[in-house]
């Protein structure tokens, strides 16, 4: 591809990053500038920049860096966070990185040492989501406890911290985080009443095998607009 054309394709994923940066703060996952967001495309990932207002982002204000941590455009310091995306990126094959400071996830991760399956949303976020080890934050000690969380995962808490979650595209690890962080909500309310109900492993199993059902039934399916003549023929 063409300088001018890969640019424009960077140009398209920063402002993707911004988008779901907003979403991010107006959906209360985080507060001021906690939180961050990456997106991988080949050799360089595009984060957000550190102690910015999530509404006042350009797209030039994205960082992009190699994988390798080097800088190769960036107005300003990228998040504080970047060895945990850039952990991410190096261990599993996720393309983008939600981390938010979600008041439900956090409250459970000070509380245990993994997310109770108490509904079967659990299976569309890996399955196993554990807590990993406290460590503080935007250090190398963080960015290690992540990456073996993780493994085997898309979506795990961080002691004390928040949550992570991973995806092939942000729409998809944005979408674990806000399904994470409701499952985190209705476990700790049920908490207040009694002892959760919790899913077993056969019901588990049940879910996952629904679930690849689900897949094809989506996959199998075709588009049909019979709209026209069902009106003509029962005269609606």
């Amino acid at each position: 591809m063409q300088p001018k054309g890969k640019r424009d394709e960077l140009d398209a994923i920063c402002r993707e990053v911004i988008l779901f940066s907003k979403r991010m703060a107006a959906d209360g996952l985080v507060v001021g500038t906690s939180g961050n967001v990456s997106r991988r495309n080949g050799n360089l990932v595009a984060i957000t920049p550190s102690g910015v207002d999530y509404n006042d982002l350009e797209p030039e204000d994205i960082c992009l860096v190699d994988t390798g941590g080097t800088c190769i455009r960036s107005k300003k310091a990228p998040s504080s966070e970047l060895q945990l995306h850039l952990q991410v990126y190096d261990s599993s094959p996720a393309q983008a990185v939600v981390h938010t400071h979600s008041p439900y996830a956090t409250a459970l991760s000070t509380v245990s040492d993994h997310v109770p399956p108490i509904h079967y949303i659990t299976m569309m976020l890996g399955g196993k989501i554990p807590v990993a080890s406290y460590a503080t934050f935007g250090t190398t000690k963080l960015a290690d406890s992540i990456r073996e969380a993780i493994a085997g995962t898309n979506s795990i808490l961080l002691q004390n911290h928040g949550l992570v979650t991973i995806g092939k595209d942000l729409s998809i690890a944005y979408e674990r985080a806000v399904q994470l962080e409701w499952m985190c909500k209705v476990y700790l309310i049920a908490k207040t009443y009694g002892e959760p109900k919790i899913l077993t492993d056969g019901e588990l199993g049940d879910v996952a095998f629904r679930r690849e059902e689900l897949i094809r039934y989506r996959a199998d399916f075709r588009a049909v607009d019979k709209l026209d003549k069902y009106l003509q023929d029962t005269g609606c």
